[in-house]
């Protein structure tokens, strides 16, 4: 089984909570766990969400970890100034506040494993990805700017040749998106504090099979 976490956004709560819950799975311990980004920014513990993942997500279970908009945000304003502002605009005040509210407090190890993140993941039957991609051109030639940005037309349906796409990034709090072609887990978890996690049958072509919902608190309260 895959099973496919969306956009964390610093809730350090809801992400520890649904590693608990995938562990408890009937299928037992073991299979792969794929985060889709943006784990920093808005939400109050980005340092937490990212020492989490760094110390592994259980045993038996396979991490592949890509990247997000915000993630790449945060390297981009840690290692060029002048990027700081247009970051702490679109929620890094609130990461920097995890890091005791100094940029220069920020591990090194943090930056690195942010920067290195993957871009896609692929398997037998399903496109991983944090935003989306553009259905008419070749994997290796997508540009970060898609990978990382994109917005699909409202209702598009469409995948990506013989794959699915699995992706966030264009919250829906009443979400999770499904279609024929691609499934939207996004559901602003960081505010809503409703993380919907996907789970995907390795032996099945197609969306989901089931979801773990994982309900804590909204922001704010």
């Amino acid at each position: 089984m895959t099973y496919v976490i969306p956009d964390i956004h610093g809730r350090y709560d809801l992400l520890c909570d649904g590693l608990v819950e995938i562990a408890a799975r009937p299928q037992g311990k073991g299979g792969v766990i794929v985060t889709i980004g943006d784990y920093v920014d808005k939400g109050p513990e980005s340092k937490a969400v990212v020492d989490r993942l760094l110390s592994g997500v259980g045993e038996g279970f396979r991490l592949v970890a890509l990247k997000g908009n915000h993630d790449a945000m945060m390297v981009d304003a840690l290692r060029d100034p002048s990027k700081m502002t247009a970051w702490i605009g679109k929620g890094g005040d609130a990461a920097l506040v995890s890091y005791g509210g100094d940029p220069a407090a920020v591990p090194q190890t943090h930056i690195d494993w942010l920067d290195r993140l993957r871009l896609t993941h692929v398997d037998a039957h399903r496109l991983y990805v944090h935003a989306g991609v553009d259905p008419d051109v070749p994997l290796d030639r997508q540009s970060q700017q898609t990978l990382l940005w994109k917005r699909y037309p409202k209702g598009f349906a469409g995948g990506f040749g013989k794959y699915h796409v699995v992706h966030g990034h264009d919250n829906c709090p009443d979400g999770p998106l499904l279609y024929e072609g691609r499934t939207n887990l996004d559901t602003l978890a960081w505010r809503t504090g409703r993380l919907t996690i996907g789970v995907f049958d390795d032996d099945r072509s197609g969306g989901p099979v089931d979801f773990i919902v994982i309900q804590g608190a909204p922001a704010g309260r």
